[in-house]
C-alpha cells in the first residue's frame, strides 16, 4: 500500500469484521450452538438480504443475481480492466460452524468497506460475492452458486433434485423469490472476470501444527461425489432364512467396509468417505430391501482418483451380484484437481512478508469455490488456522487474532490489484 496502510482504520475494520461474523451466525443459529443455513431456506434468505443491507449502508452497491448469489461492487475508474472477485459461500452443513464460508464472505465485505473508506474509487473494479451454495447439504448437488457463475452448472442440473422433505431444488428456488423467467436480475453466468481470491478457514490442522498464520494454497484436490442405491427384497425378519435373504443393508455394509479398506491400501493423499446411509422404510423386523448411501472420493491426481473410483465401483457390483441384488450409481459431482495461480499467490506471500506473518504453501484437501474458477481465470486461496482441524461442526473455531491476520492479508492483496502496483495489469 502507499507507504504504510492506515493502520488504525484497518484495525477498526478488523474488529468490525469479527463482530459481523458473530452477527451472521445468528441467521440459522441452532439451539445446540451450531449454524444451519441451507440453500433457499428462510435463514439463508434472511442472511443474504441482511448482507445486501449491510453493504449498502457502507456505500457499496449490492444486489442478487438470478439464482441468489449476492454481489457487492466497488466500481473502478477504468472499465477496460477486468474485475477482481473475492468471497465465499453463505450456506452451511446441518448444524455446522460459524466460520466455514462465512468468514470469506464477511472478510471480503469488510475489505471492500475498508478500501472504499480509506482510498475511495479503485482503478480496477473490486467485487465481493456471497455464493448462494457450495456445500451440497440440502440437495445432492454442490457448487450451485459458483457453478452457475462459471458456466459449469445450469438449471438443467437441478431439475428433479429434491431435499429429504421432497421439495425440489427449483421449487425451493421459486419459493425464495428467484424466478429465472422474470428477466430482471443479473444473469448468473459471468464472463470477463480478471481473477478470483478466496479466504477461508483451513478445515485441517496443518497450520496450527506447524504454527503458521497463513496458508497459501497451491492446489485444490479433485472430488467425486456419488449416490449408491442397493436394492434387494424386503422380507419378514423371522421367517426368512439367512441363506434366502436379499439383504440390501448387509450388502451396503460390506461396500462401506470395502471403501475404507481400499482407501487405506491406496494411501495418502486419497481419502474416501461414506457420510450418509439411509435404509428405506426400515423397521426392526423387516429384512432391508433398499439402502442408499453417499460416496465422496478426493485426490490431488485426477488419474488416480478416477482409477480408484472405477475399481471401487467394480467391487460394489461384484458384491451386489454375489448377493443377487441390484445396484445403481449416480454421480453428482466430478471436480478436477485445480492448481492455484502463481501470480496472485506471490502477492499473498508478499503481503505476508509485508506484515511479517508466518506462512507456508500447502494444498487444500477440501473442495472450494476457487476450484471452479481456476480453469477460467487466475485464482488463489488464503487459509487461516482451524483449531484442532475441526470443521462442519459447532466446535469449529479460529482465534480472533488469526481471523484478523487473514483479513489484513486479503486487504493488502486487493489493494494491490485495485489501487496499487497490480491495478494496471491485464489479467
Amino acid at each position: 500500500m502507499k507507504g504504510h496502510p492506515q493502520e488504525e482504520m484497518l484495525a477498526q475494520y478488523g474488529e468490525r469484521m469479527l463482530l459481523a461474523l458473530e452477527w451472521l451466525a445468528t441467521f440459522g443459529a441452532d439451539p445446540e450452538g451450531g449454524v444451519t443455513r441451507l440453500l433457499y431456506a428462510e435463514p439463508w434468505l434472511k442472511a443474504q438480504l441482511a448482507l445486501i443491507d449491510h453493504m449498502q449502508s457502507m456505500g457499496i452497491k449490492a444486489d442478487f443475481d438470478e439464482i441468489g448469489n449476492v454481489y457487492g461492487k466497488l466500481l473502478g475508474s477504468d472499465p477496460s480492466l477486468k474485475p477482481i472477485l473475492t468471497g465465499s459461500h453463505i450456506d452451511t452443513v446441518k448444524n455446522g460452524g460459524k466460520y466455514d464460508g462465512a468468514y470469506g464472505v464477511i472478510a471480503s465485505m469488510m475489505a471492500l468497506g475498508y478500501l472504499k473508506a480509506v482510498y475511495g474509487t479503485p482503478k480496477r473494479t473490486l467485487e465481493m460475492v456471497s455464493f448462494c451454495e457450495e456445500e451440497g447439504s440440502r440437495f445432492p448437488l454442490a457448487y450451485w452458486g459458483s457453478g452457475h457463475v462459471t458456466g459449469v452448472l445450469s438449471l438443467a442440473e437441478g431439475a428433479g433434485l429434491a431435499d429429504p422433505e421432497g421439495v425440489t431444488l427449483l421449487e425451493a428456488m421459486a419459493r425464495a423469490g428467484f424466478e429465472i423467467d422474470q428477466g430482471e436480475s443479473q444473469p448468473a453466468k459471468r464472463n470477463g472476470i480478471g481473477g478470483y481470491i478466496e479466504i477461508h478457514i483451513e478445515q485441517g490442522a496443518v497450520l496450527e501444527f506447524k504454527e503458521k498464520q497463513i496458508g497459501v494454497v497451491t492446489a485444490i484436490v479433485g472430488q467425486i461425489r456419488m449416490t449408491i442405491v442397493v436394492t434387494g427384497i424386503p422380507n419378514h425378519a423371522g421367517t426368512t432364512p439367512m441363506t434366502m435373504r436379499k439383504d440390501a443393508l448387509a450388502a451396503a455394509a460390506e461396500m462401506v467396509a470395502m471403501t475404507e479398506k481400499m482407501a487405506f491400501a491406496e494411501g495418502e493423499p486419497l481419502v474416501a468417505t461414506v457420510g450418509r446411509l439411509e435404509v428405506k422404510r426400515g423397521t426392526s423386523n423387516v429384512v432391508p430391501g433398499e439402502v442408499e448411501f453417499t460416496l465422496d472420493i478426493r485426490h490431488t491426481d485426477e488419474r488416480k482418483m478416477e482409477a480408484f473410483r472405477t475399481e471401487l465401483i467394480s467391487r460394489f457390483v461384484e458384491i451386489a451380484a454375489r448377493r443377487e441384488l441390484y445396484i445403481d450409481t449416480v454421480e453428482h459431482l466430478n471436480a478436477l484437481p485445480v492448481a492455484m495461480d502463481s501470480g496472485i499467490s506471490a502477492e499473498i506471500e508478499a503481503a505476508c512478508d509485508f506484515y511479517g506473518y508466518e506462512h507456508i504453501r500447502m494444498p487444500s484437501g477440501a473442495g472450494h469455490d476457487a476450484q471452479l474458477f481456476g480453469p477460467i481465470c487466475p485464482s488463489a486461496m488464503i487459509f487461516v488456522p482451524s483449531r484442532a482441524g475441526i470443521s462442519h461442526n459447532p466446535n469449529e473455531f479460529t482465534k480472533p487474532e488469526d481471523l484478523i491476520v487473514g483479513f489484513q492479508t486479503l486487504v493488502h492483496v486487493l489493494y494491490q490489484y485495485g489501487y496499487g502496483g497490480k491495478a494496471d495489469e491485464n489479467l
